[in-house]
């Protein structure tokens, strides 16, 4: 059975059994986020088979109403949960690694999205992280483009809409993307690793 697996956690820091949901096929990256403002985390769920995202509700107790999906570009890698445009509200944030490019989906207010945004890619975009890396108080957009060996930044413009990537070349096949300050200056750097050349790459942020 294809599905997600919470564990609901007990006292003593063990774990119950699973407790499953139907997704589309082969789900590859999840994350959590309140997406219709009832103060409970929702599911999102990138389906790398079935060209979409599922948003699986929150019913108040633990357990999850079936997949709301929304269509994505061909093979939905990575997904984030971040507020793009200000209103408040997380919208959804994927990678579509064969078509290259970069999908937004804005949250419309109710925990629905409207259709996707796409932003182009180097060649097959991977790992996906939102960050606010010029300082302007809105997150912008970090991928690794696995087969371009180069990580791409797409500056959020501060509606929501985000300006062309611009790249900084990797190792061979960067894989996973992480942005913290790791200098002490205040500005957030880039973490890639290079799955091809087996190392990590770090880039300092000069903004």
């Amino acid at each position: 059975m294809i599905g997600l697996q919470p564990f609901v956690t007990q006292c003593n820091t063990t774990f119950t059994g699973q407790t499953a949901y139907s997704t589309g096929t082969s789900p590859n990256s999840v994350a959590a986020a309140d997406v219709n403002g009832d103060g409970k985390p929702d599911i999102i769920v990138a389906n790398f088979g079935s060209d979409n995202i599922g948003v699986l509700l929150n019913t108040g107790n633990g357990t999850f109403a079936v997949q709301t999906t929304y269509s994505t570009g061909s093979w939905p890698d990575s997904v984030v949960a971040v507020d793009v445009n200000g209103d408040g509200k997380p919208d959804i944030i994927v990678s579509n690694s064969l078509s290259n490019n970069i999908g937004v989906f804005l949250n419309t207010g109710n925990g629905t999205f409207a259709v996707q945004t796409a932003y182009s890619t180097g060649n097959w975009p991977g790992s996906v992280a939102a960050a606010d890396v010029n300082d302007d108080g809105k997150p912008d957009i970090i991928v690794t483009n696995t087969v371009s060996n180069n990580v791409g930044v797409l500056l959020n413009t501060g509606n929501g809409t985000f300006a062309a990537q611009t790249t900084y070349s990797t190792g061979t096949s960067p894989g996973s993307v992480a942005a913290a300050d790791v200098n002490g200056d205040g500005k957030l750097d880039i973490i890639v690793t290079n799955r091809g050349s087996n190392k990590i790459g770090v880039f300092f942020n000069y903004c």
